[in-house]
């Protein structure tokens, strides 16, 4: 660990013992806040470890066009991730940590793979016609235009 990672703890450590040490009701010993400190320390210093041992993403080889064409249905998508149907694959993949572009780029897929259901995209957006969404220029103009009357 580098002497800056090492003194960024070090301040982490005494910041959290210090807050702990200032909002608690429990009288503390001065060698149970030694021991806050070493475990406070020893657990900050476990995460860091932990973080940068993790492997990197792994990569899937490419899928063949007849793959791709099987996971796209009317009303689902099936994810190449756990091979389950989705409506939408955007919350899937947010879970998993992966942003659309890095599922596309994970499993060899087009830039113009779906990320919605082709029926489902279709309900939202006769929805959202019926209740006049993104009509608000053109409404707006229609109501603001004068009657061509006079006003008294």
């Amino acid at each position: 660990m580098a002497e800056d990672e090492l003194n960024e703890l070090r301040g982490m450590t005494v910041e959290l013992a210090a807050a702990y040490a200032s909002n608690t009701n429990v009288r503390l010993d001065p060698e149970d806040f030694q021991k806050l400190i070493r475990d406070t320390f020893a657990t900050l210093s476990g995460l860091t470890t932990a973080q940068a041992e993790q492997e990197p993403a792994e990569t899937t080889a490419p899928k063949s066009k007849a793959e791709i064409r099987k996971s796209i249905t009317p009303d689902a998508l099936i994810s190449f991730e756990d091979g389950r149907p989705y409506k939408t694959l955007k919350r899937h993949l947010t879970v998993r940590g992966l942003s659309p572009a890095e599922y596309r780029e994970k499993h060899g897929l087009p830039a113009d793979y779906p990320m919605v259901a082709p029926n489902y995209s279709a309900a939202r957006s006769q929805m959202a016609k019926r209740l006049g969404l993104g009509q608000k220029g053109r409404l707006s103009n229609a109501v603001l235009k004068p009657s061509g009357g006079r006003a008294s």
